[in-house]
């Protein structure tokens, strides 16, 4: 059985499959790369981040409990509500673009990061092997921001050697 992170990942890999082959005319590899990463800061963070937020808000003794932490720990609210910053983040690249991106990029890797550096220190210092420590979620989380970040380096070099602007191809603030 597929865990709910590698579901999120086959959702980004799935929209951005289905925006390439819609947006098949206007592809270059700039953009290609663009909607790569629309689709991971839109997927990757935002929706993540809606799921992350109900269930640390709405579940929180059963999240907690699989993380392998106690239940009725305050801790879950904070990380609620840093989820959905995140997700906010993420939801919004799909208006916002250019420094925006860079933006939830930065603030989604730097809690994933954060997050999945907390997974290790569980696992080193309490054994703690909970399926939502050491599992896919650790994985998810020290993976999927490195990759972003590679991403949108990649993205920015090739803009640079193309003399392009930012918002190339697309108007700053365009919604595909």
């Amino acid at each position: 059985m597929l865990s709910i992170w590698s579901l999120f990942l086959l959702l980004v890999l799935l929209a951005s499959v289905i925006h390439l082959i819609l947006d098949r005319r206007s592809l270059s590899r700039v953009r290609v790369l663009e909607i790569f990463i629309l689709w991971s800061l839109v997927t990757g963070f935002g929706v993540a981040g809606v799921f992350n937020f109900l269930g640390h808000t709405f579940m929180a003794d059963e999240i907690a409990a699989s993380i392998g932490w106690p239940a009725g720990n305050p801790f879950q609210q904070e990380v609620a509500f840093a989820n959905l910053a995140i997700a906010s983040l993420g939801l919004l690249a799909f208006r916002f673009r250019d420094s925006f991106w860079l933006a939830a990029i930065v603030a989604g890797s730097v809690f994933y990061i954060g997050a999945g550096l907390g997974h290790l220190h569980q696992i080193y210092t309490y054994g703690n092997l909970a399926p939502n420590n050491a599992g896919m979620v650790l994985v998810y989380d020290l993976a999927f921001p490195v990759t972003i970040m590679l991403m949108y380096a990649a993205l920015t070099v090739l803009r640079g050697k193309a003399g392009s602007s930012p918002a190339s191809g697309k108007a700053a603030g365009s919604t595909a």
